[in-house]
């Protein structure tokens, strides 16, 4: 099989254990094609660890879950220098943390304070993390896979914007549809009544890279260029389309949201075998890639207004040149 085909593979195996979440099992897939990192948010029990470990089960790729909670250090994260005692050859040497793997998993995120969380800032963005004047690379497949819940916002630290814009896409997971759920019911109930069953061979890691290099290829007229800059910039300068709309946001998104729109329309035109974006490309990705970065205004909150709100105004208003 080719690259195209093997990520198709890995995306029907994907959809077969996580029932419902098409949506966020093509955002999961966009993420790891862009090499990007991910926040999913949503309530207890839909999914969204078993989404993220249904990925590491099917490609290729060591797999580590960091529990963050409000005793978590940072070294905890990135590892640490081990004093072995001046008899040996190198009397300090690097213990390396769970962040030193393909896939890791920060589940409930939000639940450590801000010191450790930016213990992930580095790693995320240079691929590298520095302990004790020495830089670490990490493997050449990184994502890290965040999750945190909307609810019990009780004993939880809300992630800086600094970290936040390091997150390529903020996915949110809803309910599934009622035969969504049925069918939900019978997997489970069908796993446990089998027990172990004999495992499909995983994705290669390889095919992850072939992918990439086909997706760089995808071409992106400067009618799409432009219009993804309007897009971003609309959120700096949304009073040049609407007094509503500028009253709405305090801060507009960063150079990182237009990085982060090429990329995965892009990587969405691959997907649907198309070697051309289009507009419908990058209205498909933009509430994922721009909804962290935009800071809301007082008047929105207390008018009950969201980011998608906000989003969804400014699609409508912006034109394809």
């Amino acid at each position: 099989m080719n690259a195209y085909d093997e990520i198709q593979e890995l995306q029907q195996r994907m959809n077969r254990s996580v029932i419902g979440q098409e949506r966020v099992v093509e955002r999961l897939l966009l993420t790891l094609l862009c090499n990007g990192n991910v926040l999913i948010e949503g309530l207890p029990g839909l999914a969204k660890t078993r989404a993220i470990k249904t990925l590491s089960k099917h490609l290729e790729s060591e797999f580590r879950r960091i529990q963050f909670t409000p005793d978590l250090l940072p070294s905890d994260i990135t590892g640490s220098e081990i004093y072995l005692g001046e008899q040996a050859k190198a009397p300090f040497v690097f213990q390396p943390g769970p962040i030193f793997s393909n896939l890791v998993l920060a589940d409930e995120i939000n639940r450590a304070p801000a010191k450790v969380q930016s213990a992930l800032l580095e790693a995320m963005e240079e691929r590298q993390v520095t302990v004790a004047g020495k830089t670490h690379s990490m493997p050449t497949l990184f994502m890290v896979l965040a999750t945190q819940n909307p609810v019990e916002q009780e004993g939880t630290y809300p992630l800086p914007e600094a970290q936040m814009d390091r997150f390529l896409m903020h996915v949110f997971i809803d309910y599934p549809s009622d035969a969504s759920e049925l069918e939900i019911m019978r997997l489970v109930r069908g796993e446990s009544a089998q027990g172990s069953v004999e495992a499909e061979a995983p994705i290669r890691q390889q095919s992850v890279f072939d992918a990439r290099e086909e997706i760089h290829r995808v071409q992106m007229s400067e009618t799409i260029e432009r219009y993804i800059v309007d897009l971003v910039a609309a959120t700096r300068r949304a009073g040049d389309y609407d007094e509503k709309l500028q009253s709405w946001i305090l801060v507009g998104c960063s150079p990182r949201a237009t990085i982060a729109l090429d990329k995965t329309a892009r990587a969405h035109a691959w997907l649907k075998e198309r070697d051309q974006v289009t507009p419908d490309d990058v209205r498909a990705v933009v509430h994922d890639c721009l909804r962290h970065r935009l800071i809301l205004s007082y008047e929105a909150n207390a008018d009950g207004v969201t980011p998608d709100d906000v989003i969804k105004e400014i699609v409508s208003q912006v034109a394809v040149a």
